[in-house]
């Protein structure tokens, strides 16, 4: 090289070194993903017609698989995944990311709320990215997969930052996976003019997108955990009194998610398996294609309230109507809220509207009201449309610890007779 070269004295880097940044690069990108077991999911393990029972939707997950497969080979643009929990969306967005990244091209995967971690934590000057350099990182990467876009707390931090990276996506026209559960009128109004773009944005509907944000749906470990297979009807240290009851509970739900009809109540204490026959009972109705409101009560009623805030997307009424209304809904740990006037007010409201309507709907409660005068009680103890299951068992979480006190059982004998 010259004097008079104009790269005289710069210093470049050797291309060794270059490789080894990206290779660094990659995988720190790799760890911010996060993908856990979705790293196994492909296109040749999927099932052609999705996990759903009913016709329209696996017509639904069949059209989208093939979108998702040609968009893996070329993408270009922006797919968008809406439908319910559990019909598949983040499955076919995985499924895509691990294709690209077999083509030896860089992707990053983030479920959103965790993307948003990511960047709150990098203003620490210990960690290993800048929050300089991961934003710009996840703004360029020649792929992102951005899964379950609303699920975030609605704050105008959050709100700021992916508006940010998906207009600078959607200015430069890059490759986008997006995943959302909520209809776009549920999304800030800036996020739909971008997502609704026909010019860009291919938009797959796997069907029945849900109404609210952060709540009706089963978390995916306990859908995972919770099933009819993995309930033992025989836990250490019960006595055949306790083994007959969960036996017949497991019957019971079993029955009951075959043909959702009426109520059904169970009741015992904490540790029996309340709670993990009320989310099997939705993994069936879900695998089936049918509809589900999972509610934990006192997430429920935080989640009424907050409807109040003017940062909520969700109106009170929105909210209030799809949980009085669900196809199915499951109360759990009925009970455990506060006891405030105001949430049981909204209880009764609820439950009135649902017992007059005899919707199907679960509850899991650790005790049985039983008060005189009560219009809940009144309600959860009329045999013409409730069945009450008590389980009397030990908890499981405790082994060795002996039967749960009888509660349950001295309930269900007081209710009926």
């Amino acid at each position: 090289m010259s004097l008079n070269d104009p790269g005289f004295g710069r210093a470049v880097p050797c291309a060794c070194q270059v490789r080894l940044s990206e290779e660094q690069r990659l995988a720190r990108l790799r760890r911010h993903s996060n993908m856990g077991v979705l790293a196994r999911v492909s296109f040749e393990t999927t099932e052609p017609n999705g996990r759903s029972a009913g016709a329209d939707a696996r017509e639904r997950f069949r059209a989208a698989l093939g979108a998702a497969r040609a968009y893996a080979e070329e993408p270009d643009g922006w797919l968008l995944l809406t439908g319910a929990h559990g019909a598949g969306k983040t499955h076919l967005a995985a499924a895509v990311a691990n294709r690209r990244m077999e083509r030896g091209e860089p992707v990053f995967f983030a479920f959103v709320p965790d993307l948003l971690d990511h960047f709150r934590a990098s203003f620490n000057p210990e960690h290993e990215l800048s929050y300089d350099d991961l934003f710009e990182q996840v703004k360029n990467i020649p792929l992102l997969v951005l899964d379950d876009l609303g699920a975030q707390s609605p704050t105008p931090w959050a709100d700021e930052k992916v508006y940010q990276v998906l207009n600078h996506r959607f200015a430069a026209a890059l490759p986008t996976v997006v995943t959302a559960a909520l209809p776009l009128d549920q999304l800030d109004p800036r996020l739909q003019s971008r997502l609704a773009d026909a010019r860009l944005t291919r938009c797959l509907d796997l069907g029945d997108a849900k109404t609210t944000s952060g709540i009706g749906g089963v978390e995916p470990a306990m859908a995972a955990g919770m099933t009819f297979k993995t309930f033992t009807p025989t836990p250490y240290g019960a006595q055949d009194d306790a083994r007959h009851a969960l036996q017949a509970a497991l019957t019971a739900a079993m029955s009951y998610a075959d043909a959702p009809d009426k109520w059904l109540l169970l009741l015992g204490d904490s540790g029996v398996g309340k709670t993990h026959l009320a989310v099997a009972v939705a993994n069936q109705r879900l695998a089936r294609g049918d509809p589900v409101f999972f509610a934990f009560v006192p997430d429920l009623l935080d989640h009424l309230r907050y409807t109040f805030s003017p940062d909520s997307r969700v109106t009170y009424d929105q909210l209030f109507e799809e949980v009085k209304r669900a196809p199915l809904l499951i109360l759990d740990d009925l009970g455990a809220q506060s006891s405030t006037p105001w949430a049981k007010e909204k209880l009764y409201q609820l439950i009135v509207h649902r017992h007059n309507a005899s919707l199907p709907t679960i509850v899991t409660t650790r005790e049985l009201p039983v008060e005189a005068g009560d219009p809940v009680a009144s309600r959860l103890n009329d045999p013409r449309l409730v069945t009450v299951v008590p389980i009397d068992a030990p908890d499981f979480r405790r082994p060795g610890v002996g039967a749960a006190r009888g509660r349950a059982s001295r309930q269900g004998q007081r209710r009926d007779g």
